[in-house]
């Protein structure tokens, strides 16, 4: 469901655009917070199509097809927005090595908590830059799409990187 509604999003934010451009956009944004590539994208926009969400128009002399969300595409994304209860992730690798971290040895879960900090900080140094842009760019009412979930993985990184210090300290005193 939640493609579905990702790319509801997109298309009420950014207006009629292919599937092509679409994907584009999705790397540069919701990527950020929901992972989905051509495999998933495409097969989507068919069924949204066929659920009356989206209009499908081709356009040009390749028959590239633009996609409009529909008004019932609209009332779907705003029911979505104003009445889901979000779940949890229910799969994080993340979270998974850090239920099983007790089955290391010592530098062997230190190790991990390393690599658990850097990616950390690197996804830290990506979203405050991305953030960064994003309010260079405030000219127009849309600056906002996005900005609160950039905000919301900003401070999700800095957990991380607490959470990890944190654990590696009580691993090993010594490496605090």
């Amino acid at each position: 469901m939640s493609l579905r509604i990702a790319l509801l999003g997109l298309l009420s934010v950014s207006g009629p655009a292919s599937g092509y451009d679409l994907t584009k956009k999705f790397e540069t944004s919701i990527n950020y917070v929901w992972q989905a590539g051509h495999s998933q994208i495409y097969p989507e926009l068919a069924k949204m199509a066929a659920d009356g969400l989206i209009t499908v128009e081709p356009e040009g002399p390749r028959g590239r097809k633009i996609y409009t969300i529909t008004r019932e595409g609209t009332d779907e994304l705003h029911r979505w927005l104003v009445e889901r209860v979000p779940t949890d992730p229910v799969r994080s690798e993340g979270a998974l090595q850090a239920f099983l971290l007790p089955l290391l040895s010592a530098p062997e879960a230190l190790d991990v908590l390393s690599r658990l900090t850097a990616a950390a900080e690197t996804r830290l140094a990506d979203l405050r830059a991305l953030r960064a842009t994003k309010l260079a760019l405030h000219e127009s009412d849309q600056w906002k799409i996005g900005y609160y979930a950039l905000d919301l993985g900003i401070r999700h990184a800095l957990t991380t990187i607490d959470w990890a210090r944190h654990t590696a300290a009580e691993i090993d005193p010594g490496s605090a």
